[in-house]
């Protein structure tokens, strides 16, 4: 038995190990819950059907960690990148969206306009730009100029893409647009066009914005049958400019033409990587919880 599983589960749950040691013995031979909750009561303390049925998806949702650790793990280490410093964060970590995180700049990825980019040979250019050392950007540039790269704004253009990538892959900047969603993100919905009669149902939310912590259960699942069906269109994000500044804080470091371009790309990151990953992670929470 896994006694690591046991230990988070009690922590977790505020219920002693050996009762938690117990039921997950009962329910990895195959015992229902209702079964333990009647008939094993002396080894449970008395559970109730609900308490040994958090136990099992606590047990469900940390062996499905350990699968996508073990994934991670044979990932990397297939890069040859897999460092003892990597290992220990990765095998120490039970916080699937921390474990994700981590994993984000190993990925195997689709191509990209980062990806085009370091195909050109423009990755150094976009370390010269992130490091805001030389304001001289354009000197910077020209001399990565080739026929694929014909111009310094190409150049540019390309640094950017590779930096914008580095700032949705940050697990910082990640976790900065995270606690912005979760304090500050508003559900807006819009009817789609010309849907106005045929989605008349939704009509309540055809125009419709309200905080996404205050936002009940059951309108949240309407809202989200309607953009399902074609009717509204949704969004849930917070103030841009406050979360583009918590991202500003973190990356910017100067006051020159280089932290200029790192200021493109990051608003560039924000707009078109991160919000709609930390949204989809939201969606999905919110989901949940109704």
């Amino acid at each position: 038995m896994n006694t690591t599983y046991i230990s988070l589960i009690s922590k977790q749950l505020s219920l002693p190990a050996q009762r938690v040691k117990n039921t997950v013995s009962l329910l990895d031979e195959g015992a229902t819950i209702p079964f333990i909750a009647r008939y094993r009561k002396e080894a449970t303390g008395s559970l109730d059907e609900v308490q040994i049925a958090d136990i099992q998806q606590e047990l469900k949702r940390l062996k499905e960690i350990d699968k996508r650790r073990e994934t991670i793990l044979s990932t990397i280490e297939e890069q040859g990148k897999l460092t003892p410093e990597l290992r220990k964060r990765i095998e120490s970590s039970w916080n699937l969206t921390e474990l994700e995180d981590i994993y984000l700049p190993y990925k195997p990825k689709r191509k990209t306009r980062a990806s085009k980019a370091r195909d050109l040979g423009l990755e150094p250019l976009a370390k010269a730009v992130f490091a805001q050392n030389n304001p001289d950007t354009e000197g910077l540039a020209g001399r990565f100029l080739s026929d694929e790269v014909p111009t310094t704004e190409a150049a540019l253009q390309g640094a950017r893409d590779i930096i914008a990538e580095w700032v949705s892959e940050h697990e910082t900047a990640r976790n900065r647009v995270r606690k912005a969603f979760r304090l500050d993100a508003r559900i807006t919905s819009k009817v789609a066009r010309n849907k106005e009669e045929e989605g008349a149902k939704y009509r309540d939310y055809f125009e419709f914005s309200e905080p996404l912590k205050r936002c009940p259960s059951h309108r949240f699942l309407a809202i989200m049958r309607g953009e399902s069906e074609g009717f509204l269109r949704v969004s849930i994000a917070p103030d841009e400019e406050k979360t583009l500044d918590l991202l500003f804080d973190l990356f910017l470091k100067g006051n020159n033409a280089a932290t200029a371009q790192v200021a493109e790309a990051v608003r560039d990151s924000y707009k078109r990587l991160l919000a709609s990953s930390i949204e989809t992670e939201f969606r999905n929470a919110a989901k949940e919880k109704a």
